[in-house]
């Protein structure tokens, strides 16, 4: 199979029953989401790299600039489906002409090329849910506008995706875990094991790590994917979510820390990105969810609820003794309703897709905090 022909089959995930069904899942939940208050403490993680010189990577605004966006979406041929919003009909493009802007700062701008030296014979993990789908995709046509011309190969087997830039010797990969602990199959059914992880060797002998989780785990209903909950011996059926929540990242963090050569290995937490399903929280109630949402919350504060799933992961990346850096792209992808792949999702206008996110688009900043970050 030639290699257009394995990027075409990947890429058709994305507009596959399975894919929008999850969207579905994520639409469904949004009551759930609103429902959980972010009462968990609030501790502030030791990164050091953004708060030097009083500088915060992750406050700020969205500021228009003619330069962007930082490769022309058309000339990445592996991307399709539900993330080329602009290859699915999208109309607009103001959206795509946006750029971060910390307060009191300057982010440097993405350097593709000195990326790949920097990286070269290395290899790059992300480790998570369709999130991390959308920020290893950006990072690879990110990569291939950089040097065009540099060969690449594509590979899939079960839940890993690889794609292997020649020149450079360097892979690029996803391996989707939207939990990060396991899920077993059992006779009672699928059983969701918070204190237990089984699949990290994985994880192991990559020099840079990426993780993520959090959509999965407010799923209600028939749109769970477990049956049941599990820590030690004790099943329960039903949890308060952001406690099972906290759980499973103190597992995953206690398990980074007792197995992960951070001489080795940079570990990072891709953060939560926020959904916008629904438009009160941008003082707009007479609309559904993000469609026909142009242009960006304007100032530096968003005017809707706080995210729960930020508290929770800031609490223990907080607590942690190894240097795990946070991504906290929360409050960027909170001012960015304009930035979803809305009802250009190639499906129609019966999906409006408001978790996920146009590429090029926001995920290309959240690779250029990654690019900053590791400067």
């Amino acid at each position: 199979m030639s290699t257009s022909q394995s990027f075409q089959k990947h890429t058709q995930m994305a507009t596959s029953p399975a894919f929008f069904f999850h969207l579905l899942c994520i639409f469904l939940s949004a009551t759930l989401l609103r429902k959980v208050h972010g009462n968990h403490p609030q501790t502030q993680p030791e990164i050091q790299v953004q708060e030097r010189n009083n500088c915060n990577f992750f406050k700020g605004s969205w500021v228009y600039d003619d330069s962007y966006p930082v490769y022309d979406s058309s000339n990445c041929e592996f991307l399709k489906g539900g993330f080329d919003c602009q290859g699915n009909g999208r109309p607009d493009k103001d959206y795509l002409k946006f750029r971060w802007k910390p307060s009191g700062c300057k982010l440097p701008r993405f350097n593709g090329v000195d990326f790949m030296k920097k990286y070269k014979g290395k290899k790059i993990m992300f480790v998570g849910d369709s999130l991390s789908n959308n920020m290893w995709l950006s990072l690879a046509c990110m990569l291939h506008s950089a040097v065009p011309n540099s060969n690449y190969t594509f590979n899939r087997r079960g839940h890993l995706t690889t794609f292997f830039l020649q020149e450079y010797g360097t892979s690029i990969m996803w391996l989707k875990n939207g939990f990060l602990v396991d899920v077993d199959d059992e006779k009672i059914g699928k059983v969701l094991k918070l204190d237990s992880i089984s699949t990290g060797r994985q994880w192991l002998g990559v020099d840079l790590l990426i993780f993520n989780t959090f959509h999965w785990w407010v799923h209600t209903g028939s749109a769970k994917t477990w049956d049941y909950f599990q820590v030690g011996s004790k099943l329960v059926k039903e949890m308060d979510r952001m406690e099972a929540l906290k759980i499973a990242l103190t597992t995953w963090a206690k398990w980074i820390e007792s197995n992960i050569e951070f001489s080795k290995t940079k570990v990072f937490f891709q953060g939560v990105a926020a959904i916008h399903v629904d438009s009160r929280e941008w003082n707009v109630p007479s609309k559904r969810g993000c469609d026909g949402e142009t242009e960006p919350v304007k100032g530096l504060i968003y005017p809707g609820p706080s995210h729960p799933g930020e508290a929770v992961v800031k609490s223990v990346i907080g607590s942690m003794t190894r240097p795990v850096y946070l991504l906290d792209i929360t409050l960027l992808t909170q001012l960015r309703k304009d930035g979803h792949p809305s009802v250009y999702a190639g499906r129609g206008s019966a999906l409006d897709d408001c978790s996920h996110w146009c590429l090029a688009g926001v995920p290309d900043t959240w690779n250029q905090l990654l690019y900053a970050a590791l400067l």
